[in-house]
């Protein structure tokens, strides 16, 4: 049995959701609401029960240039299938048969799936999709105050001492004014790092997680003489916390505010009893700079990310890349975006 909810019935989408165990922040409603505000697509919760075994999934079906045809992926951050009860290989390639006659009944073309580190749901998966490992992730171990600062390699420790020598202080809250210093620090980093338009927000998404998600967010900020100069939204769910989105203002870089800033965000996560505190790994997956950043917060930490692709209906999948190209005479056939057509 498959029941898909929309967001006209988030209440019920939420107790789904909250039925699992190991569910969390990404798959709420409140979380895909902002997502679709930016234009991401129509939410959806997919939930499955049969022969003992349940599973939620979230996914964003998004309008093809064909009419009534969509493909679908999961929304920003991390997701997937959830699992609960006898997840036996038979049980689980039946949920797969079920999932993929319901894609085809919804007209959907093919899903993208960004799987979840943490609750490692890739792994389940492999017997019955395709699932493709790509880089590493970084998360705290929010054992104790002691852990936490163990697992940090000895220069990052040094920079957040000197961030604290500095005078940097860092405080939290969920003033709705604080959204309107997070986008225009926020965004003066999104042009340093030439950034891609997607991910310049605009005010209703912020407004979205401050209503939507109020339960769920935390805003950390680290001020210098009465300036606040760094930024970060935190999520949380169910004993776990995620670096959601950040930033921070160039000019003070060098005096560390983001490494005290997450390093302070950790210890109020102990304190509130979370497990794990996830910052996510590199760009596209890589060991760049910046997953050398959050690697020096957990000299231990070792989570992978996976991905998956899948084409339910190849004649329609073909059609939508001839129709690019037919558009597009700089459309790049060999690329290795997926769904092609939309590279």
């Amino acid at each position: 049995m498959i029941r898909l909810y929309n967001l006209s019935e988030a209440e019920q989408w939420d107790a789904c959701v909250k039925s699992f165990a190991e569910w969390d922040v990404y798959y709420l409603s409140g979380y895909v609401k902002a997502f679709h505000i930016h234009g991401d697509g129509d939410p959806y919760l997919l939930y499955f029960e049969d022969n003992g075994l349940r599973a939620i999934y979230v996914y964003l079906r998004r309008q093809t240039v064909l009419p009534g045809v969509y493909d679908s992926v999961t929304p920003y951050g991390y997701g997937g299938v959830l699992f609960e009860g006898d997840t036996s290989e038979e049980n689980r390639k039946a949920f797969w048969e079920s999932y993929v006659a319901k894609m085809h009944d919804e007209n959907i073309v093919d899903n993208f799936v960004r799987y979840h580190p943490v609750l490692r749901n890739a792994e389940p998966m492999k017997a019955v999709s395709n699932v493709i490992d790509l880089g590493k992730t970084i998360a705290f171990d929010l054992v104790s105050p002691e852990v936490i600062w163990e697992n940090i390699i000895s220069k990052n420790r040094n920079m957040i001492r000197k961030a604290e020598k500095n005078g940097i202080e860092i405080h939290h809250g969920k003033d709705l004014e604080l959204f309107k210093d997070f986008r225009r620090i926020y965004n003066a980093t999104m042009d340093k790092d030439n950034a891609e338009e997607y991910y310049y927000f605009g005010e209703q998404f912020y407004e979205s997680i401050h209503n939507d998600l109020h339960d769920n967010y935390e805003m950390f900020y680290a001020v210098l003489n009465g300036e606040i100069i760094a930024m970060s939204i935190m999520l949380y769910g169910n004993k776990q916390m995620h670096y959601h989105l950040s930033g921070s203002m160039i000019e003070y870089r060098n005096l560390a505010p983001s490494n005290l800033l997450l390093y302070q965000a950790a210890l109020w996560g102990c304190e509130h009893g979370f497990k794990t505190f996830h910052l996510g790994g590199g760009v596209g997956s890589g060991e760049d700079n910046l997953y050398k950043f959050k690697a020096a917060f957990n000299k231990n930490s070792d989570y992978q990310f996976s991905i998956g692709k899948e084409i339910f209906d190849q004649k329609k999948y073909d059609e939508l890349v001839a129709l690019r190209a037919e558009q597009d005479p700089n459309f790049n056939l060999d690329s290795k975006y997926f769904p092609l057509y939309r590279a």
